[in-house]
């Protein structure tokens, strides 16, 4: 990822606008905070991408965040593309200052160059063909699909440079891991799944426990009113989704995978696992 960030360092001073687009579960842990060091004195566009898959309150606090900081921000998902018509306004928002620069200059109509940013499987790519209306990036549910460069010409105004998802090397914060973890941007296979279930049922029992409970139909407590443990839960949902090795065993692995997909899918329903007083 070395090669990415020089890359995204060397264009920079190409353009005059960076779109980062960060998953709305989990708006902190899916910002790079490289882009904030690298774009100083750029405009700055954050779009909550798979903003459906988010708790809508959660999301129309994430944008007061991030506006209150100076940089605009919208909802987005870019699948069934809605809140992407907004993005053409918003850029002429974000960049009219340097537009008024231009005309003052006698530069006209000189369209808009904007970097679009983000980890891997944030949905960078689907975003730009639901943007440009038409299938001009490589895309897919693994992370690093993108591996170049590659400017798009949108229209007369605005001109979009795609790099590769960039993933930086160490996490501070093993939250921040595991939460990328959670949506996906992180190899599945390097990972124990059973601990990163139990991880997720560990935070959804604190803010959203009626998700896991309406989902699975277990409950968090015991027959005597005891607390369950993450992994008792976890043998719940093998139980109810009869999820067994030979011998009537519980196949945990199967278990967690199937956890993490609903979640990720949305059939646990709106989720936000960080909330915007965090920040």
């Amino acid at each position: 990822m070395t090669k990415a960030k020089r890359m995204m360092q060397e264009n920079i001073k190409l353009i005059d606008l960076i779109i980062e687009l960060v998953d709305a579960r989990v708006p902190i842990a899916s910002r790079n905070p490289d882009i904030d060091e690298l774009g100083k004195g750029k405009s700055r566009i954050v779009l909550l991408n798979k903003s459906d898959l988010a708790d809508e309150r959660c999301n129309k606090g994430w944008m007061r965040c991030f506006e209150d900081k100076g940089i605009f921000a919208l909802e987005v998902n870019s699948k069934s593309g809605a809140g992407i018509k907004a993005i053409n306004s918003l850029v002429q928002k974000a960049c009219a200052e340097k537009i008024a620069r231009d005309r003052k200059r006698g530069i006209l109509n000189r369209p808009v160059r904007a970097m679009v940013v983000g980890i891997p499987n944030v949905g960078k790519s689907t975003f730009i063909n639901a943007f440009a209306g038409r299938a001009c990036t490589k895309t897919g549910n693994k992370p690093g699909v993108t591996k170049g460069k590659q400017w798009i010409r949108l229209n007369k105004n605005l001109e979009l440079l795609d790099t590769p998802g960039i993933l930086w090397p160490k996490f501070e914060d093993n939250l921040v891991g595991m939460h990328l973890a959670f949506i996906g941007s992180m190899n599945d296979e390097i990972i124990v799944m059973e601990e990163l279930a139990c991880g997720l049922l560990e935070i959804l029992r604190e803010l959203y426990p009626e998700a896991v409970a309406d989902r699975y139909g277990i409950s968090w407590r015991d027959e005597a009113g005891g607390a369950h443990s993450m992994a008792a839960m976890l043998e719940g949902i093998a139980r109810c989704r009869r999820c067994f090795l030979k011998g009537e065993n519980l196949d945990l692995k199967k278990a967690s995978d199937l956890l993490l997909d609903d979640f990720r899918s949305g059939r646990l329903g709106r989720l936000t696992l960080e909330r915007p007083e965090e920040l």
